[in-house]
């Protein structure tokens, strides 16, 4: 039992390391067993996030659960389309799965939950346009808004005109909006014919 809770005690050190949020591959690795992982679930000093990812039971609520798992799942995984609109507050819609950029080779492990929508974007629209960022202290990967919006507009098919062109007029009200920057992604992602009428009409 003694030894049980040093197992115990070594494993929430390797989670707060970590932010608090541990994949099982990551727990293996640092050196704790499956066994202790279930252990310390049953008893209640960690909760289960989504297949194979953990989290210590007596943080905070998370802020923004379903990125966070994402990303923690999919660390080369960029966050995109709708989910990071709405992530930069610029768009009405309410997402219903993470939206979810990867090399059009990557390999994804299967995600239970949340609800997933993978887009396989190849060289610089892969690439461009990335920010790190932290949300409840776990590293965040996300295209910037210019390089969402002209995502939008490749992707309008997908995900409708209306989205793309509601999320450029609340993008033109911030006080990070640049024409210029919006251009070069527009031609980055070969959309500078489709966007720019839309562009000029609310300049």
């Amino acid at each position: 039992m003694l030894q049980s809770k040093d197992q115990h005690k070594k494993s929430i050190a390797v989670f707060h390391k970590r932010g608090g949020i541990v994949r099982t591959s990551e727990a293996m690795r640092a050196g704790i067993h499956p066994r202790t992982l279930y252990e310390m679930l049953g008893e209640g000093v960690i909760e289960k996030l989504s297949r194979g990812l953990y989290r210590l039971a007596d943080l905070p609520p998370l802020g923004n659960p379903d990125l966070v798992s994402v990303s923690k799942r999919v660390p080369n995984g960029v966050i995109c389309l709708i989910s990071a609109l709405s992530f930069h507050e610029i768009t009405t819609q309410i997402p219903h799965e993470v939206h979810l950029a990867v090399s059009r080779n990557a390999q994804v492990p299967r995600i239970d939950y949340p609800p997933v929508r993978i887009f396989r974007f190849s060289g610089s629209s892969y690439s461009e346009g990335i920010e790190q960022t932290k949300v409840d202290d776990v590293s965040l990967r996300i295209y910037s808004p210019a390089k969402t919006l002209a995502d939008c507009f490749k992707y309008r098919n997908k995900i409708g005109l209306d989205v793309a062109i509601e999320a450029l007029k609340l993008y033109r009200g911030t006080k990070r909006f640049s024409v210029d920057e919006v251009m070069y992604f527009a031609r980055a992602c070969r959309v500078e014919k489709v966007m720019r009428p839309y562009l000029e009409a609310i300049l």
